[in-house]
């Protein structure tokens, strides 16, 4: 398992990522998503996963949808028009940070002129 404070800057892609595959889904169905994809390597707490679920949806990124499960009600979360625009940008970044951290802890370090 990965330490919160590395997974802290990545949970927003991993969130757009996930919705974008999916039509709509609930949190705890998020969680279960990433956990199953990584193997168990990046568990989301529940404590990081809706403050920024709430984020994304108060700037517009994703939209919600509440339905009544028996005596609950479970909100499912859509991305947006918005929220793909940001996927697409945040899908790039993230790619090219791992090849910037590929240079860093890679083999193949450049030489220094």
């Amino acid at each position: 398992m990965y330490s919160r404070e590395l997974l802290k800057g990545i949970l927003k892609p991993i969130i757009l990522k996930l919705l974008s595959e999916h039509d709509k889904m609930y949190g705890y169905e998020i969680v279960q998503h990433v956990k199953v994809r990584t193997e168990g390597k990046v568990l989301i707490k529940e404590g990081s996963l809706y403050p920024t679920l709430h984020s994304l949806t108060q700037e517009g990124y994703l939209s919600t949808t509440s339905v009544l499960i028996g005596n609950r009600t479970r909100k499912y979360y859509s991305l947006t028009k918005k929220g793909n625009g940001l996927l697409s940008t945040s899908v790039a970044e993230v790619l090219d940070f791992r090849t910037t951290l590929g240079l860093l802890f890679g083999n193949d370090k450049p030489a220094l002129s």
